[in-house]
């Protein structure tokens, strides 16, 4: 079991001399294998969120948890993919996938299966010898979570991961990144500040307040979404003509108006 479970968990930081409070008592938990995103406002704190769980920051107070043991330190059992593709320039596609596998010890056989396995899975293959600065933002952001499942993580964290792409990359890495999770489980918290990304992808999508940052409300997506049989659609135009999914759409959308106007992407992205 990889669940993720924060409990009463508050984060300040020093501002001109000042304890500055971004989070306010967090209390939510993803379940194993189970796909969440998380909206709110810009500052609300939703990658500090992430970050915590990563490892790479600690609540001021209460705890965060993975697979029921509290996080101390960043570990192999979470990977995290950023906005920014974050690859090794100086590194081929194939050598960015391996580095980890080669970190973990993992044999040259086992490598080159678990390579080509990722490079099939994220349409790849023949790119394998290219150069990140020879790939555009999708491809390269292909690569990134290439690397991520390559790892075999039982906790991937993705933060806004496809915010500086395109809006047409965007779309068809959402398509991309709703297959993969299908066919390879994890326990997904992702970051976004589109709405209509996160009533696609997830299963539960997670509304925060503005600064300081706390949870409003909880939807669930994946009811709706079995009961509508929304995983017989392979397009995302598809899925957003859906009646469902545009009552979730507004829904969200409201609830987020209420806190902050316009640090959402509108309603009409297609994004």
């Amino acid at each position: 079991m990889s669940d993720i479970q924060f409990t009463g968990a508050s984060r300040t930081f020093k501002r001109d001399g000042h304890d500055l409070l971004v989070l306010d008592s967090i209390d939510f938990h993803v379940n194993d294998q189970e796909f969440v995103a998380i909206v709110g406002p810009s500052g609300c704190g939703k990658t500090t969120c992430m970050r915590m769980v990563a490892g790479l920051e600690f609540p001021t107070s209460g705890t965060v948890k993975v697979a029921n043991k509290i996080v101390t330190q960043p570990g192999p059992d979470r990977a995290v993919v950023f906005q920014q593709f974050a690859l090794f320039p100086w590194k081929t596609v194939y050598e960015n996938i391996e580095f980890g596998l080669r970190a973990k010890g993992l044999k040259q056989a086992r490598r080159k299966e678990i390579i080509a396995h990722y490079l099939k899975i994220m349409n790849l293959t023949g790119c394998e010898n290219s150069y990140p600065h020879q790939l555009s933002g999708g491809m390269q952001q292909r690569v990134a979570i290439a690397r991520a499942y390559a790892l075999d993580p039982s906790v991937l964290l993705m933060d806004e991961p496809f915010g500086a792409l395109d809006a047409q990359t965007r779309v068809v890495m959402q398509e991309e990144l709703v297959k993969l999770a299908r066919v390879n489980p994890r326990t997904v918290l992702f970051i976004t500040h589109s709405v209509e990304e996160s009533v696609f992808l997830a299963d539960r999508v997670i509304v925060m307040t503005k600064s300081p940052g706390s949870i409003k409300e909880t939807v669930d997506i994946k009811t709706i979404r079995h009961h509508e049989n929304w995983d017989s659609h392979s397009k995302i135009e598809e899925v957003m003509d859906l009646e469902s999914f545009v009552h979730l759409r507004t829904h969200i959308w409201k609830s987020l108006r209420e806190e902050h106007g316009g640090e959402v992407d509108a309603p009409t992205d297609g994004a």
